[in-house]
């Protein structure tokens, strides 16, 4: 089980969740857009949001200051938080300009306000739950795509909320969260994404 658990904890990082909800969208929304508007959006922010802190993570590690790609500890998490910060608000403000993107533009601002609460809960050490977070931005940005476009992806919603549930399960039999940082990292991802939705649904 402890392999398992692991790999979910891996496939499931919230690295991979912006580059999810980009893709998501494509896949869901009914707007026609080529393949090579796809490319130019899917590309740069796989590379901003993959790549370039993987890159970060290595650098830190080297530098000690910080040891697991999970970053286990409050001083650790800070680092990849504000890396995360100024990778969105790049993207934000080069890649998926309001004006061209508006549903993705709004993903990526709840994004920014879940790390941002994240970061500030670090400064009254509560080290909530990443992977729950990021988590719960998508799962909240698939339902809100659904209804936006009122297309029916239930199964597939219905597969994410048993994935954010397996998620869960592996930060607490892993040790790596207690029960209150698992929950308030599920709800700050959610809450961050629902309060955005009245600037676009």
């Amino acid at each position: 089980m402890d392999k398992v658990f692991t790999s979910v904890s891996y496939i499931f990082h919230p690295l991979f969740i912006p580059i999810a909800g980009t893709v998501s969208y494509f896949l869901v929304t009914p707007k026609y857009t080529s393949l090579s508007v796809q490319g130019g959006n899917i590309l740069p922010i796989f590379i901003l949001t993959v790549i370039i802190p993987i890159l970060a993570f290595f650098i830190l590690r080297n530098l000690g200051l910080i040891s697991s790609i999970f970053a286990p500890t409050l001083k650790e998490r800070k680092y990849p938080l504000y890396i995360s910060l100024v990778l969105f608000f790049l993207i934000l403000y080069k890649v998926i300009p309001q004006h061209y993107v508006h549903e993705l533009y709004y993903f990526f601002i709840g994004l920014v306000v879940s790390t941002s609460t994240a970061l500030l809960l670090l400064f009254f050490k509560m080290r909530i739950s990443l992977h729950l977070l990021g988590m719960g931005n998508l799962l909240m940005f698939l339902i809100a795509l659904s209804i936006h476009f009122e297309v029916n992806i239930t199964f597939a919603i219905a597969i994410f909320t048993l994935t954010t549930g397996l998620v869960a399960t592996s930060r607490l039999y892993m040790h790596a969260h207690s029960k209150p940082e698992v929950l308030v990292g599920l709800m700050v991802g959610i809450i961050s994404q629902l309060v955005l939705l009245q600037y676009w649904l």
